[in-house]
């Protein structure tokens, strides 16, 4: 249903802007929520964008669509206010959500909006903005609750209903000492069933999970996914409570990390079509053409070199097709697999070993099964068992191989810390087709004795 409503917007919203009826755009997309609208915005083309943004008058609705926007669909937006509309907006926005906006401005105007903004929200901003982007402390909000272990439940609930109306996530209340550092956590439920002069530190959970700020945002979504909380809190080297994670980021951080593996696996960057620019989407794509080429080209080389062997058995060419396609499709499949394994901790480095073994057995089985397919297929041109046989044989080889170049690579980058999905794509079927085509006519050449 909810699909439904935001393709039926999307259609209307292209229909009024061809049809140039602003003055219903207007009362629509001032009515609409902005999560549909976000859909509308990744629907339709960046002038298009421009105008409706600028016939929103809800900041909040303006907020959230700068959030979940970023490179040159963010500026293009960012473009059409100026330095007060900016700020304005920003000030709807929680602190972390701001900062990521302000970390993707150009420095001149970043420290524009910084000076405009109130002193206390320009210092948490540049506080956060101290952080790395990918790590615990580039993505937490330092709005929560924190209370005293000596506080009794009267006091915290007052607490609450006098200085905490606005707070991100009011589930959990975290307890800490005179230091400000972190000592235990309490969950609203457990505040609201205890007598109201009960101490905190009466009930309170002791042993908490929490993360230091230098932690990968991907380790910090694989806790909170284990624990099933709705957010966790951040400290530093010193035990500090400086933020807290909430779950809602923690969705966009697993959305975002899938989002920039299954990109890179393809070799076109780590954002989206529509967030790049005509230049920088080509010139992130070029270098990973680059490598299929030179692995074409290669594998042109290998077969000029056993041209011979071609001119006296001309069939050999018909297969070379479906020998490297097949292999092609087993690296990318091994390859997927342990990119995945590794990004949700299911697969780890030191399981090397183990994988490759698995994956050897899956492509030797595959390779067995479809080569006969082929090697059958092959028969049937009368060119002799000789052929059918080397092409089979050729099939099992490129298969076999497929499934160790495919978890083989990915796993090595990982150990050497670069990151496994820029291994799969152009790496995986480049090398694939390289060693499917050699051996090929290695089989061939010894087997039909040309």
């Amino acid at each position: 249903m909810t699909g439904d409503r935001s393709r039926l917007l999307v259609d209307t919203v292209r229909r009024l802007l061809r049809r140039g009826a602003h003055a219903n755009l207007r009362k629509i997309v001032n009515k609409s929520h902005a999560g549909d609208l976000s859909v509308v915005f990744r629907a339709i083309g960046p002038q298009e964008r421009n105008t409706l943004f600028s016939m929103l008058e809800d900041l909040e609705t303006k907020g959230t669509l700068l959030s979940e926007s970023e490179g040159d669909a963010l500026l293009r937006l960012v473009e059409t206010l100026s330095v007060d509309e900016l700020v304005g907006i920003l000030e709807t926005l929680a602190s972390d959500d701001a900062a990521d906006i302000i970390g993707q401005l150009p420095e001149e105007l970043s420290q524009a909006v910084l000076k405009k903004m109130s002193r206390e929200g320009s210092q948490e901003i540049e506080g956060l903005l101290g952080y790395e982007d990918d790590t615990a402390g580039g993505i937490m909000v330092t709005d929560f609750v924190a209370v005293s272990e000596n506080d009794t439940a009267r006091q915290v609930i007052e607490s609450l209903q006098r200085e905490h109306h606005d707070v991100e996530m009011p589930f959990y209340l975290y307890v800490v000492d005179d230091n400000g550092r972190l000592t235990g956590v309490s969950s609203l439920r457990q505040l609201v069933v205890h007598a109201a002069e009960t101490p905190i530190r009466d009930f309170m959970t002791r042993d908490v999970l929490s993360v230091r700020t230098d932690m990968d945002q991907e380790e910090v979504a694989r806790i909170v996914a284990r624990y099933d909380i709705l957010a966790v809190p951040v400290v530093d080297a010193d035990n500090k409570l400086v933020g807290i994670i909430t779950v809602d980021d923690v969705i966009d951080i697993i959305r975002e990390e899938a989002t920039e593996d299954i990109l890179k696996m393809a070799g076109v960057g780590e954002e989206f079509v529509e967030t790049q620019s005509f230049a920088r989407s080509t010139r992130i794509r070029a270098p990973w053409l680059f490598a299929s080429c030179m692995g074409g080209i290669l594998a042109s080389l290998i077969i000029s070199h056993f041209s011979v062997s071609l001119q006296k058995v001309a069939y050999l060419a018909a297969f070379i097709p479906v020998i490297m396609g097949m292999g092609g499709n087993v690296g990318t499949q091994s390859s997927t697999i342990v990119v995945r394994g590794l990004a949700t901790g299911r697969l780890q480095v030191s399981n090397l070993w183990k994988v490759l073994f698995k994956e050897l057995r899956v492509g030797v089985t595959l390779g067995i099964l479809y080569g006969a397919v082929v090697g059958f297929v092959a028969h049937l041109g009368r060119e002799g068992w000789a052929l059918s046989l080397a092409v089979g044989l050729a099939m099992i080889c490129s298969m076999s191989l497929a499934a160790v170049v495919g978890s083989v690579l990915p796993l090595g980058f990982a150990r050497v810390h670069i990151d496994p999905a820029v291994a799969t794509g152009p790496f995986v079927t480049t090398s694939v087709d390289v060693l499917s085509v050699f051996f090929y006519f290695e089989i061939a050449t010894m087997l039909l004795g040309i």
